[in-house]
């Protein structure tokens, strides 16, 4: 990793500044335009309009010179994008892999993890060198332009919001779990479902979005905080499983390895991709990050090498101590491997329910945080109405687009059963992370001597790879799971040609150069 540049422009410095009169410049050795000089990215007619970029250099002075306040330094960067992929998934997802894998699971945790790196380090790059609030929004209208960054963004409030929701009704149905085990009584279905599983309303999917919203309207700090001690509280939950299932180890159970062949261990890296998925929470916090071109890139690789090193561990424990063929044909979760195997009765499954409501909360939080930062940087490009980027004097939080954000994920879990469209999600959240290394390309060429605070190994082979990886995981996805995801494209194009293409601040003409007599 490079040393960092040196500290980002403030937007009223001089270096860039939108109206202001200069005669051009280098912004972090990125060239800006003089005014009165349309900048390349900004062409005119249909074609033009639907094709214009953001200046990279334009992109780093905001970034510098926004509202939001910097206050996360590089654990709590990293903790962010842990909170996000670690959720319940490691939970229950054994039940589903181990019998595709066999002992090769861990390999399949492996493989898939080096599948998300590709994407990662790409991430990493892109994080350090535009360290704003957009993520894979604001690198996409940097490089492919408003229509290809709308439509990334668009998938990214598609993959923000019905994961939130999604989450948030796992929360519920652990929350009742939990009462199950500790007191022996459950909510009742009309206030636990929402009305098309048989309920009237899915009141704890609700209130827990309804309280992430609480804690993010109070600042990224507090919310960090929050995210942290969860964090430690799931982490520890899983250390717990690992220790307690290694007492009962056999090695004997790895024999043979690959049962079921390589084909297994790939099949099983390709359901336990979305596992990873998550790592990119880290570049939503750019603009309240402390230093972010030095701890962003390391954030988003940590966190994706500490989950790793934990799934790796825990496939690895749970292997060990039960016998791969008992997983088949079962839901396989955690708690169960431990009763099966050393027994405890029901201490280990209100442990690791525990430790599940608290995943999920965490998840809830951080990704509803990203959700609204990608909205906040939407909304200052014009793309989307402006309340979602008005931010408190107080609290530095977009505290409109928090309350409304909240409010619709708050609804959409409590009213609908998700069902497939939660699986449209992946989908979108793919084909962002195959525009994110798309874009490392494209600067490379465009910009090969922009500073950069990392850089990612082995381009253009890397990113190549990150693309190629993302298409074969979007092509096994069903068929349902296309058209859902087609018809919320449909809705997201006529939302950017009724309301976005006509508000970008990029239909705003550059000033003429002032004169003098």
């Amino acid at each position: 990793m490079r040393a960092p540049p040196g500290p980002l422009p403030s937007a009223s410095s001089g270096a860039v500044q939108r109206g202001g009169a200069d005669k051009g410049g280098n912004v972090n050795g990125v060239r800006t335009q003089p005014h009165g000089r349309r900048a390349p990215g900004r062409a005119t007619g249909p074609v033009g309009r639907l094709t214009r970029r953001r200046e990279v250099a334009e992109l780093v002075a905001e970034a510098g010179g926004g509202p939001l306040r910097r206050t996360l330094g590089l654990t709590q960067l990293t903790l962010l994008s842990v909170g996000a992929t670690l959720g319940t998934g490691i939970f229950v997802v054994l039940g589903e892999a181990v019998p595709q894998a066999g002992p090769a699971v861990v390999l399949s945790f492996v493989l898939a993890g080096v599948t998300a790196l590709f994407s990662a380090l790409s991430y990493a790059e892109l994080a350090g060198m535009i360290p704003g609030a957009g993520s894979s929004y604001s690198y996409t209208y940097a490089t492919l332009g408003e229509l290809v960054a709308w439509v990334c963004g668009w998938c990214l409030i598609l993959e923000y919001g019905v994961s939130v929701a999604a989450v948030a009704v796992g929360w519920g149905q652990y929350v009742n779990e939990l009462l199950q085990l500790t007191i022996g009584w459950t909510l009742p279905d009309a206030l636990a479902a929402p009305p098309g599983d048989g309920g009237v309303l899915n009141v704890p999917a609700a209130a827990i979005v309804v309280l992430a919203m609480v804690v993010l309207l109070r600042g990224a700090r507090e919310s960090a905080v929050v995210n942290t001690v969860m964090v430690a509280v799931k982490l520890a939950a899983l250390v717990i499983f690992c220790a307690v299932a290694f007492t009962a180890f056999h090695a004997g159970n790895f024999r043979p390895l690959f049962p079921l062949g390589t084909a297994g261990m790939t099949a099983g890296a390709s359901s336990l991709f979305f596992s990873y998925i998550g790592f990119d929470a880290a570049s939503t916090a750019g603009e309240e990050a402390k230093h972010p071109q030095r701890d962003l890139p390391r954030a988003i690789v940590l966190s994706l090498g500490l989950v790793t090193a934990l799934y790796c561990a825990v496939a690895l424990a749970a292997v060990g101590a039960m016998p791969w063929r008992r997983f088949e044909g079962t839901e396989a979760t955690l708690s169960q491997v431990l009763v099966r195997s050393v027994g405890g009765g029901e201490l280990w499954p209100i442990l690791l329910s525990i430790g599940a409501v608290v995943a999920t909360t965490s998840v809830v939080l951080t990704v509803q945080y990203g959700q609204i930062r990608i909205l906040f940087s939407m909304s200052r490009d014009g793309l989307v109405p402006g309340l979602f980027s008005r931010v408190h004097r107080r609290t530095g939080v977009p505290r409109a687009g928090t309350v409304i954000v909240s409010a619709f994920v708050a609804l959409l879990a409590a009213l609908i059963p998700l069902g497939d469209l939660a699986d449209a999600t992946s989908i979108g959240t793919l084909f962002a992370f195959a525009l994110v290394n798309l874009a490392v390309l494209i600067l490379r060429r465009r910009t090969p001597d922009a500073p950069r605070s990392f850089r990612v190994p082995l381009a253009p082979v890397t990113p190549l790879l990150g693309v190629a990886c993302c298409g074969y995981v979007m092509y096994g996805l069903g068929t349902d799971t296309w058209i859902a995801f087609g018809a919320w494209m449909a809705v997201g194009l006529a939302v950017y040609g009724l309301y976005g293409i006509r508000h970008s601040t990029l239909n705003r003409p550059a000033p003429e150069p002032e004169t003098t007599p």
